[in-house]
């Protein structure tokens, strides 16, 4: 659907809040203030032509509270109550529930509720703490201004990657499948571990996702395509459609400066989603994160840049202090594991209990939990899993792979 992007309210209104960018942060920011906060004037700006760009986000049952999942119950286009994994010497089915979203449905929703509060196919050039300015040199003034657009300059971490090409399709006949399965280590291991990730969303319709967990984040578009053709061959599925295709590189947090992630952007104004690096250090999903953060901010009773600045800068070092842990693991699998090492990294790991997993994935994990997964004989030798616990050598990694400045 179109919204209508220069309707005279827009023009006409003053603003309490000024979300820029309509990707997944700022929409969930937009939809609590919406059911929480009517009062609050509110203009959202997208440079693109929908809501939430070209994505699919995922989430699973545990990552977020009940409530929360009530709330994005209207964009989810699927639900799972168990999912599977396949690795060389493991297949496992866990009853844990997954859920899926798309940025189609999330403009759909979406759009209509903020009617001539959205603007789309609008470029921002310059982002201040109580001011926006547009491309065509239109102002808006607004007593908070939260930058939400996408991963922005380059960020103070030492970072892995995630990257995968994704493929919507319809089959015929059905393909059979009935859970997701989040990882099938079974195929080929190609630019570090490789996995393919598959969501039935019906019997007909699916997505088949070719992932690497990589030292870099180039893809070979063409390469990946084909590979996951290649894979629904195997699989005995065959296409009619492809309904449409999705590219994406997910940051993996090794290390970093939290000082310098808290002092970027633009000085007074808070950012929030990739820009800010709220986003699970070791799977990259940021659902999650976006849910807590609109939540904080919902509930800040004065609206302003600079308090919700002070509030997002105060979330982001208590979860980074929490989450060390994962930056841990992540360094022993980009800096002990060779790269063919990495799938064994991932089956070590799912022959864990199921609660632990689900805590995993939610970043909530224990102190037992932290000792449960170091325990036992891990696919690296022990030399270099020593030498990948400090922060140097994630450094130096980055260094070499993708630039950081230290």
């Amino acid at each position: 659907m179109t919204v209508n992007s220069a309707s005279p309210p827009i023009a006409a209104a003053g603003h309490d809040v000024i979300l820029v960018g309509g990707g997944l942060a700022n929409c969930l920011i937009a939809q609590r203030l919406l059911e929480a906060r009517p009062e609050v004037r509110l203009l959202v700006i997208e440079r693109g032509a929908t809501l939430g760009g070209n994505h699919t986000w995922s989430f699973h049952g545990g990552d977020v509270s009940g409530a929360a999942h009530a709330r994005l119950k209207p964009f989810l286009t699927a639900s799972w109550p168990r999912q599977a994994v396949h690795f060389p010497v493991l297949s496992r089915t866990l009853d844990l529930s997954y859920h899926t979203m798309s940025s189609d449905k999330l403009h759909c929703v979406l759009g209509p509720a903020l009617g001539g509060r959205l603007m789309l196919a609008t470029g921002v050039s310059a982002v201040e703490p109580g001011r926006v300015v547009l491309e065509d040199g239109r102002e808006f003034a607004a007593s908070c201004v939260i930058d939400g657009r996408g991963p922005g300059p380059e960020l103070p971490l030492a970072l892995g990657f995630q990257k995968f090409i994704g493929i919507e399709v319809e089959t015929d006949p059905p393909h059979g499948e009935t859970v997701p399965v989040i990882m099938d280590a079974t195929v080929a291991q190609h630019d570090g571990y490789r996995f393919v990730y598959t969501l039935p969303y019906n019997e007909r319709h699916m997505l088949i996702e070719d992932t690497y967990y990589s030292d870099g984040p180039v893809i070979d578009d063409d390469h990946v395509r084909q590979r996951v053709f290649d894979y629904a061959e195997k699989k005995g599925w065959k296409i009619v459609r492809i309904v449409r295709e999705e590219r994406g590189v997910l940051p993996i947090v090794l290390a970093g400066d939290i000082d310098g992630l808290c002092r970027g952007g633009v000085p007074g104004v808070p950012r929030v989603g990739l820009r800010a690096g709220l986003f699970h250090p070791t799977t990259g999903y940021s659902l999650p994160d976006a849910v807590t953060v609109a939540d904080l901010i919902v509930g800040e009773p004065g609206l302003t840049s600079s308090r919700v600045r002070r509030l997002i800068e105060a979330h982001t070092r208590r979860i980074w202090s929490n989450r060390a842990f994962f930056r841990l693991l992540n360094r022993m699998l980009f800096l002990a594991a060779t790269p063919d090492q990495r799938v064994g990294v991932f089956q070590h790991f799912y022959r864990l209990p199921p609660a632990l997993i689900e805590r995993f994935y939610a970043a909530r994990l224990t102190l037992p939990d932290q000792a449960r997964i170091m325990m036992g004989k891990p696919p690296v030798t022990i030399p270099k899993a020593i030498g990948a616990i400090g922060d140097a050598p994630a450094w130096a990694f980055a260094r070499r792979i993708n630039g950081v400045r230290t």
